[in-house]
């Protein structure tokens, strides 16, 4: 581990020992404002600590039992010491390098999820519906609220559209990789022959923004149209203006909502959609100004970009940023996807290690 790693981790030691004496001091509750900061700061960097003090305890492990080696009557059991320290103190630094990581500062946010019908017809807006569905059942294991906010329904089923907010702790962690291209291969129910159709969604993953002060936006900015909401064929059509359409002029961002009970609900949800994706689009332009050479391996943030393949006549799903084929498609289309998940959040972590290790 490099030197300079080293000295932030002993001064994260020495500080946990001085939080340690605040938090016994008398008194120290006076302060309810700053006593919750203490309590916050020392529960972010116990963890750290303590892989540090077995860490260091791991090297005066195998600095005593290299004292041993001297003596031939203990010099297997120094021997198998050294090896056993060796092994743990090589696990430790990468547990350490770990936890050093800097964080993503959205990923305990809720999220808004948006999946547009791209090529392919009426087969690319049932594939829209397939992995809004995909995504839910997976909401549902994790125990997360799935609110739809917007939806334009296909004219055979699925959606052209729809936009719906993810609430639960770490929703953007581990969504966050799903923002791209996604394209499907299988025979639609309407192919008579038989034949393979390729059709294509985009999948779109903002972390919601905590408040829309959060983004400043100009209501000199911002058009409010009103419209009346349509449903599907069967369903209550609205015979008031409820539906709202905002756009934003400097962006050219567009965002309708039109499933709440009111133009108000419609308007609040609306507002919250587009201060997500303005901030989007500031961290995305932000990010390509200080983009490194390093290609990360997650993808180029770039939502047109395909990012994997559902090719149902071989039951399989390909994951082409990581490489990945898994053959379990019906399981993950029914929202068992920490697999998949699981592996991309992996690469994604060797790859900022990997420059870790170059920055230093």
């Amino acid at each position: 581990m490099k030197q300079s790693m080293l000295n932030k981790l002993a001064n994260l030691s020495e500080r946990m020992d001085e939080i340690d004496r605040l938090m016994a001091s008398e008194g120290i509750t006076d302060n309810m404002e700053n006593y919750l900061k203490l309590t916050r700061e020392h529960a972010e960097i116990t963890p750290i600590v303590a892989q540090y003090r077995a860490y260091v305890q791991t090297e005066a492990d195998m600095a005593e039992a290299q004292k041993m080696l001297s003596d031939p009557e203990m010099k297997e059991f120094a021997q198998e010491e050294i090896e056993t320290a060796k092994n743990r103190h090589d696990e430790i630094d990468i547990e350490l390098q770990k936890l050093l990581l800097p964080k993503d500062p959205n990923d305990e946010k809720n999220i808004i999820l948006e999946i547009r019908a791209g090529t392919g017809g009426d087969e690319s807006g049932l594939f829209a519906g397939d992995l809004f569905r995909m995504y839910s059942r997976y909401a549902e294991r994790q125990r997360w609220k799935v609110e739809v906010l917007s939806a334009n329904q296909g004219e055979v089923g699925g959606y052209k559209e729809i936009i719906a907010k993810i609430e639960g702790y770490g929703a953007y962690s581990k969504m966050k990789f799903e923002s791209g291209g996604h394209r499907v291969q299988r025979v639609p129910d309407t192919e008579t022959q038989g034949r393979i159709h390729t059709s294509a969604c985009t999948v779109a993953i903002l972390p919601e923004v905590d408040e829309v002060s959060d983004v400043t936006i100009n209501p000199a900015d911002i058009r409010i149209d009103t419209f009346r909401a349509s449903g599907a064929g069967g369903q209550h059509i609205n015979k008031t203006d409820s539906a709202v359409r905002i756009t934003h002029a400097p962006t050219g961002i567009v965002v309708e909502c039109q499933d709440g009970r009111s133009q108000h609900a419609n308007k609040a949800q609306a507002m919250m959609v587009l201060a997500a994706r303005i901030k989007a689009k500031q961290v995305d332009e932000q990010n390509s100004k200080i983009a490194s050479e390093r290609r990360n391996l997650i993808g180029s943030g770039d939502r047109s970009e395909r990012i994997r393949t559902y090719n149902y006549p071989q039951g399989r799903i390909t994951d082409h940023r990581i490489n990945l084929t898994l053959y379990k498609i019906d399981a993950i289309t029914e929202g068992d996807m920490d697999e998949l998940i699981g592996a991309l959040s992996n690469e994604h972590q060797a790859d900022l290690l990997a420059s870790l290790g170059e920055d230093n």
